[in-house]
């Protein structure tokens, strides 16, 4: 069965979690561009949310140039995102698949970076458990 995302439950908390990734992500040579916390955010927008819920925006330039040189409509998924956040007492860790997203482009040779990437970003999150 074809997953559009990657996720895993990990026993740390969210703030580890994170802290967790973005150290892996370094190793890949991805950097977190910007961390949105949701929870923080809708309240102060006055929405009623108690959930944590936190969205990192990953790149690594090297490779956000090479597709972006290959084909332009890839910026619509750029950055890359991975998500940490509650569930049932739980902390997850999950990103929507490059290689999911990369399918709507119809473009072959970005299909084998949007593989390479996946993996060095499931590496990331594994690493992070």
């Amino acid at each position: 069965m074809f997953e559009f995302n990657y996720t895993i439950t990990t026993s740390k908390s969210i703030d580890e979690a994170v802290k967790s990734i973005e150290e892996n992500l370094k190793e890949e040579k991805f950097g977190v561009l910007w961390q949105f916390d949701v929870k923080d955010k809708l309240q102060e927008k006055g929405v009623d949310f108690d959930q944590s819920f936190k969205i990192l925006e990953v790149c690594n330039p090297h490779e956000a140039g090479r597709v972006l040189t290959q084909n332009k409509m890839v910026g619509y998924f750029l950055p890359c995102k991975i998500v940490v956040y509650e569930d049932e007492g739980t902390t997850k860790v999950g990103m929507p698949k490059p290689t999911a997203l990369i399918t709507m482009v119809e473009d072959e040779k970005l299909k084998e970076i949007a593989v390479d990437i996946e993996q060095r970003l499931i590496a990331c999150i594994d690493k992070s458990k």
